[in-house]
C-alpha cells in the first residue's frame, strides 16, 4: 500500500462546510493543470484507503452499453493540523485532537453521463457507525454503541470509515471519496477569481457571544472568494433557521454558481493563477488510491463535464429532528433507491430503471431457510390486521419454506412489505424469500436490526394470498428543496436577526 498516507486532521468546532470547491474543480477539468508539472503535483496528492468497514456493496450491474455510474464521496474534515489551518478555522485549544467530517455530500454521475446528483447529509445525522480497522497501525474502532453523530466516522481510522458508514446507511456502492481541509479552499477560491452568490439582506454572521463565521454582505449579489468564499460555506448563524439544513442549501448555490462560472468561462485566463489552483489543489486534497494521480483526477474530470447545468440536482437527505440531532426518514430511503437504480433526480430520464440485481451469494435449499414472519400491518389510521404473520408464514411453507415461522414477539409497523436479513452470506436466502412471494428485490433490505431472515408483513398486504406491489414512485422526495445547476435565482434568505 501506497505509504503517502494523511496528516491526521485536528478536531475543532464543527462549522465548515466546504466541499463545493472540490465538486467544482473537478466538474470542470481544472485538474487538468496537472500535466504543467505531474509529478510534483502527483508528490502533492495525499492518500487513504477507500474502505475501513468490513462489509461491501457490491458495484451495480452495467447498463445496456456496458456503462456503470460513479458514485464519489466528498468529505470536509474541520481540520486544524497546519498553522493556515487553525488561523482559518480557530478553536486553537483543539489543535491536534480528533478529526469530524462536517460535511459529506454523495456525488452521483449516471451510467450514461447525462445527469448528476449531489446528495448531503447532516453532520449531525445520527447513524450506526460500523466497526472501522485503521490500516496505518491496524487499530480496530468497535461499531458505535448505538447511534452517534456521522460526522465522528472520520475518527474512527480515516476517511475510509465515512464511506463505510455511508454504504451501511444507503447500500450504494461508493468508488472513490475526496476530502479537503481549509486552507486548500481559500487558495482555489482565489485562483478562480470570484463566484457569484445572493443574499435577500444585509447579512453578518456573528452574534452577541461572537459565534459566527464572520461573513460580512450587504444586500443582491456578489462575487466572493478567498476567505470571504470559506465563510459562506461556513455560516450557519444568518441563514435562514441557523441549521445545518441552510447551510447545506448555501453551499448548493455556491457550488451550482462555480460550476456556471467555470463553463462561461471556459479556462483560467492566467497561466500563473491555474499553475496555483493546481498546486493547491493537489495540495489540499486526500483521495482513494483509485484517485491518486493527477490523470485519474483529470480523467474524472472529463467524465463530470459530460454534464450540463440543467442536468444537476443538489438536494439534502429527508430528515427529522430528534432532540438537536436529525436521524433519516422513510423518504431518505426512497432517495437513496433512486441514487441506487441510477434514476435522474431531475425526473427528466428517459430510459427505464436498472434491472434488479441478484445476490453474488447462492441461496440455500427453501427447506433449509429460516424464515421469521412479523405482522407490520398497523397504520396510523388503522390497526394491525389479524393473523397475517402466520396467514404468509402458511404461504411460504406450503412453498416449500418448511422453517418458515409467525413470530409475535415483535410489534413493528411497515408501510410497505420488506425482506430483511443481517448479512452478505444470507441476501441470497433473503431474495429467494422474496421472489417465492411476488415482492420485489428492492424490498430486500441489509439491516442489523434481525438476526436472520425476516419478512414483515406491511400495511399494503392486509388481506388476500396474493402480494401486488405498490406502484413504484421515482419521484425525488421534498423536490421542492432540490436546487437544479442551471437556476441563477436562488439566493438565500437572512435571518433578521443577523441583518444590519
Amino acid at each position: 500500500m501506497d505509504r503517502r498516507r494523511r496528516a491526521r486532521p485536528a478536531r475543532g468546532r464543527r462549522l465548515l462546510k466546504w466541499s463545493a470547491t472540490v465538486l467544482a474543480v473537478l466538474i470542470v477539468g481544472t485538474a487538468g493543470a496537472g500535466y504543467l508539472y505531474y509529478r510534483h503535483l502527483n508528490g502533492n496528492i495525499k492518500q487513504d484507503d477507500l474502505n475501513l468497514g468490513d462489509s461491501k456493496v457490491a458495484a451495480p450491474t452495467p447498463n445496456a452499453a456496458g456503462q456503470t455510474p460513479l458514485n464519489i464521496l466528498l468529505i470536509g474534515s474541520d481540520a486544524r493540523d497546519t498553522e493556515a489551518n487553525q488561523k482559518l478555522g480557530g478553536a486553537k485549544e483543539t489543535f491536534g485532537s480528533t478529526p469530524l467530517a462536517d460535511v459529506q455530500m454523495l456525488l452521483h454521475l449516471s451510467a450514461d453521463r447525462t445527469n448528476m446528483s449531489v446528495v448531503s447529509m447532516p453532520r449531525d445525522t445520527l447513524v450506526q457507525i460500523p466497526k472501522c480497522t485503521d490500516p496505518d497501525d491496524n487499530q480496530v474502532y468497535p461499531a458505535s454503541d448505538g447511534r452517534t453523530m456521522t460526522n465522528q466516522s472520520l475518527g474512527h481510522g480515516g476517511p475510509g470509515c465515512t464511506v463505510a458508514t455511508w454504504q451501511e446507511l444507503t447500500g450504494i456502492h461508493i468508488d472513490h471519496f475526496v476530502m479537503v481541509d481549509f486552507s486548500g479552499v481559500v487558495s482555489m477560491a482565489d485562483a478562480i477569481g470570484g463566484v457569484p452568490v445572493c443574499v435577500d439582506a444585509n447579512i453578518e454572521s456573528r452574534d452577541s457571544q461572537g459565534h459566527g463565521s464572520g461573513l460580512k454582505l450587504e444586500e443582491g449579489t456578489h462575487p466572493i472568494k478567498g476567505e470571504q468564499a470559506l465563510q459562506w460555506l461556513r455560516t450557519r448563524y444568518g441563514f435562514e433557521d441557523g441549521s445545518d439544513l441552510a447551510r447545506a442549501k448555501a453551499q448548493h448555490m455556491y457550488m451550482t454558481s462555480m460550476v456556471r462560472e467555470f463553463r462561461e468561462n471556459a479556462t483560467l485566463s492566467s497561466p500563473l493563477k491555474l499553475r496555483r489552483l493546481a498546486e493547491e489543489a493537489t495540495d489540499a486534497l486526500t483521495v482513494d488510491p483509485g484517485l491518486d494521480e493527477v490523470k485519474k483526477l483529470y480523467d474524472l474530470s472529463n467524465e463530470l463535464r459530460k454534464v450540463e447545468p440543467e442536468r444537476i440536482t443538489m438536494t439534502t437527505m429527508p430528515n427529522r429532528y430528534v432532540g438537536a440531532r436529525v436521524e433519516p426518514t422513510e423518504e431518505a430511503e426512497q432517495l437513496f433507491r433512486l441514487v441506487r437504480e441510477d434514476i435522474a433526480l431531475d425526473g427528466k430520464d428517459k430510459k427505464k430503471p436498472a434491472k434488479e440485481k441478484l445476490s453474488d451469494d447462492p441461496a440455500a435449499d427453501d427447506a433449509e431457510i429460516g424464515v421469521q414472519v412479523r405482522n407490520g400491518t398497523s397504520t396510523d389510521a388503522l390497526g394491525p390486521a389479524n393473523g397475517r404473520a402466520g396467514t404468509v408464514a402458511g404461504l411460504l411453507q406450503e412453498e416449500g419454506f418448511t422453517r418458515a415461522v409467525a413470530d409475535g414477539s415483535v410489534i413493528v409497523s411497515e408501510d410497505v412489505t420488506v425482506v430483511r436479513y443481517p448479512s452478505a452470506e444470507l441476501e441470497g436466502d433473503a431474495q429467494r424469500v422474496a421472489k417465492s412471494l411476488g415482492i420485489p428485490l428492492s424490498s430486500v433490505k441489509k439491516s442489523t436490526e434481525v438476526s436472520g431472515v425476516t419478512l414483515v408483513v406491511g400495511g399494503d398486504w392486509r388481506e388476500g394470498t396474493e402480494y401486488k406491489a405498490p406502484k413504484r414512485d421515482d419521484k425525488l422526495p421534498e423536490a421542492d428543496k432540490a436546487l437544479n445547476g442551471a437556476d441563477e435565482s436562488a439566493c438565500m434568505h437572512v435571518n433578521p436577526a443577523f441583518t444590519f
